[in-house]
């Protein structure tokens, strides 16, 4: 039976803007091979195989991914905030380039790691585990790639993103808020204008 296999790591890269003005984040998409926070692992010759499939939606800049995860297999387009442009593989570890989207939920993302808010990345596909010893399960070959999204919480150890050029203030010694508030005041803004 084919369930929702949902995979979060911190997102550990790199913020920059690229020469049209658009937000590009790079970093580590899934590790293969390794347990994560659920005790599942993806082993690499199925991660492999899916993201060569994944690639064809790169080109065609189809590689679109949602703000926090949906309860669902269909990337909803009201959701978007970012798309992959690119995949590489680095030992054992799926590198990707993403672009934020100036859209809805692509600037509540934008504004997050402007402020260096600290987020996940996390896969979404479909397919079947196998267990295995420890509690312990694996993804099986029935593993079918949907995507990649941005969450709050991870399940893969050291799969957050933080940004390259560090712009946050600080704030004064003392300060309860700091940057949660200024994060909880942006986010309120953008739905404000939204809504």
């Amino acid at each position: 039976m084919n369930n929702l296999l949902i995979e979060t790591r911190l997102f550990e890269g790199r913020v920059n803007e690229d020469d049209s003005g658009r937000t590009i984040v790079k970093g580590i998409l899934q590790r293969a091979g390794a347990e994560n926070q659920n005790g599942r692992i993806y082993p690499k010759p199925i991660l492999m195989r899916e993201a060569k499939k994944y690639e064809t939606l790169i080109k065609e800049r189809r590689a679109l991914g949602e703000l926090d995860h949906p309860d669902s297999s269909v990337i909803n387009l009201k959701n978007v905030s970012h798309n992959v442009r690119e995949i590489h593989w680095d030992g054992d570890d799926l590198v990707g380039t993403v672009e934020i989207l100036p859209t809805p939920s692509g600037n509540i993302l934008k504004e997050l790691l402007k402020a260096g808010i600290l987020l996940g990345i996390s896969s979404r596909g479909m397919g079947s585990v196998e267990p295995l010893s420890g509690g312990k399960v694996q993804v099986g070959e029935d593993f079918e790639l949907i995507g990649w999204d941005f969450v709050s919480n991870p399940s893969t150890h050291g799969a957050f993103m933080t940004p390259m050029n560090e712009s946050v203030n600080k704030g004064v010694q003392g300060e309860v808020c700091n940057e949660w508030c200024k994060a909880q005041d942006m986010m309120r803004e953008i739905i404000t204008e939204i809504s």
